[in-house]
């Protein structure tokens, strides 16, 4: 790993900085800086980099303190970012990024911040793919064969084939080579997970004992200080807490609104009650090690033994899609001639009989001496009213075709350690949450099966395997949209998860908030741009 070899111009750099104050770099569209925003969520995240972490508060988080070679306007559209431009060979194999040279790493304490350059691009890319980097990420970049830096300001990718809609996918975001302790591959263990800088808008001030995340605006920010000076991230453990918090002007926004909440909220003027399309769905996922669940009529008899459209319409009040599938129906990729599932508790009983398995005297089904009895563990933070009443009902539903269900609420850490790390549960209530490109792989093809991994349930299939290493290669749209079709059908077939719905997302803030547009599943893109009125700055 080459070092920086310009030492007279970091001295330059700091003797500037010890005798002149920072000058703020200023966006120039008239609007007001000031004011803070207090946000809730609904539970804590594991980690604050953007390579270990999978759950989404993490994820709106490093959309803050980090930025990526590309990105996306309110279009939709790529556009560039710490990448001015970029030049592609005609096969489509070579991309060549030019770097801007004002974007610069968040500041350690007693420090200046150091110059970003290409040498932290190639750093995040090894460290993203080391082996012993444990990161959901590192299937979406398989596609690429090396990465090379041509200079200071400019990096150079070759691909093993060309990709569809490959910008897209460099909008990964990049780490400084100088944060991680460990230069080779990145540990939960690591600081760095936990107290990281980026290049981002904002960055971490403070984390108080109560896990409040603190930021404050990035005075050097290259696209221009954000406006709103600080950004207060405020963990509930209870989504009725949460929302009595935004109705007493304790915070200013809520990220997820809970269904249920949506009335007492969208009666009162002072806030605005905004809708999101989240490529997002729920299920129940099923961990095939257990012999039992590994049985696909197995798992398609508890999904008809619940009525998922009573349960969507009595706890979210019908706010949502009852799904079929792997894909979120808000996706290209979802195949909208696969019907869910119907709701049929009598064919549940006979596909479990078909099974080989006969109801006991206590009434619930065994096969070979063993009971049908299964342990379904809920993250803490999950134990909101709407998915308590959900879970009693997915319990109360598979206990009246014979299967024992026992509940267990795991605080947020134990609860991933146990899915991801140990996998030891049989089944479990969770959210996924995609981008536009629809990628399952992580989910479901075999090699994702591992420590740490998205597959947790263990689901092989080979044909399944080959159809998703076979949409990777094409690149005609129409072809992949065919394959994901077919995978959809398989999978819909095969029922690795219960497959619930997408919820329509709501998100709640004070109407002081303005020029507030929300990202679909990053929620934070664009929030360097929002403002408060001087007048309601506080």
């Amino acid at each position: 790993m080459k070092k920086l070899t310009q030492v007279t111009c970091l001295v330059l750099i700091m003797s500037l900085i010890l005798i002149a104050p920072a000058i703020a770099k200023l966006k120039r569209d008239g609007r007001p800086n000031g004011g803070m925003l207090n946000y809730g969520e609904y539970g804590r995240p594991a980690t604050l980099d953007p390579i270990t972490s999978n759950d989404m508060i993490a994820l709106r988080i490093t959309e803050l303190i980090f930025t990526g070679l590309t990105g996306i306007n309110e279009r939709q559209e790529i556009v560039p970012d710490l990448a001015e431009r970029w030049e592609i060979s005609e096969e489509g194999r070579i991309y060549t990024f030019f770097l801007r040279k004002d974007a610069k790493w968040h500041a350690k304490a007693g420090a200046p911040p150091k110059p970003f350059t290409a040498e932290d691009v190639i750093f995040t890319y090894n460290i993203m793919m080391h082996p012993k980097t444990i990161t959901p990420l590192k299937v979406r970049y398989e596609f690429i064969e090396s990465a090379t830096m041509v200079d200071q300001y400019t990096v150079q990718f070759t691909l093993k084939r060309p990709i569809l809609n490959a910008l897209g996918k460099f909008s990964f975001k990049v780490i400084p080579q100088h944060g991680p302790e460990n230069p080779l591959y990145l540990t939960r263990e690591d600081p760095f997970v936990q107290h990281p800088i980026g290049t981002g808008p904002y960055q971490i001030k403070k984390i108080t004992s109560e896990r409040e995340i603190i930021l404050v605006a990035n005075e050097d920010f290259y696209k221009g200080r954000p406006h709103i000076d600080k950004l207060v991230a405020k963990p509930f453990a209870d989504q009725n807490i949460m929302t009595q918090a935004l109705m007493f002007n304790a915070i200013d926004m809520i990220v997820l609104v809970n269904p249920r909440d949506i009335p007492e909220i969208q009666g009162d003027k002072r806030y605005v009650l905004e809708p999101y399309n989240a490529l997002s769905y729920s299920f129940f996922g099923y961990n095939l090690r257990n012999e039992m669940l590994a049985d696909k009529q197995v798992r398609k008899a508890f999904t008809c033994a619940v009525n998922r459209q009573a349960l969507l319409d009595s706890f979210f009040g019908g706010q949502g899609t009852i799904i079929s599938g792997p894909f979120a129906p808000g996706s290209w990729a979802y195949n909208l001639d696969v019907q869910p599932l119907p709701f049929d508790p009598q064919k549940a009983k006979q596909m479990l009989e078909a099974a080989g398995f006969r109801q006991g005297s206590d009434g619930i089904m065994e096969r070979n001496g063993e009971k049908l009895s299964l342990v379904l563990k809920v993250p803490i933070e999950k134990e909101s009213e709407a998915v308590k009443r959900v879970v009693l009902a997915f319990k109360n539903s598979l206990r009246k075709v014979g299967v024992d269900i026992k509940v267990e609420f795991k605080e947020w850490l134990a609860w991933k350690e146990d899915i991801f790390l140990k996998h030891d549960f049989d089944i479990i209530f969770a959210s996924w949450v995609f981008d536009d490109s629809a990628d399952i792989s992580s989910l479901f093809h075999s090699s994702e099966i591992g420590a740490w991994k998205n597959n947790f349930g263990a689901y092989s299939n080979p044909e399944v395997d080959s159809l998703i290493v076979e949409s990777k290669l094409t690149l005609d749209h129409e072809k992949r949209r065919t394959i994901y079709r077919r995978l959809h059908a398989m999978l819909s077939e095969e029922n690795p998860y219960t497959f619930l719905w997408t919820l329509t997302n709501y998100a709640a803030y004070h109407k002081k908030l303005r020029h507030v547009a929300i990202h679909p599943y990053k929620f934070f893109s664009f929030a360097d741009e929002w403002f408060i009125p001087e007048e309601d700055q506080r």
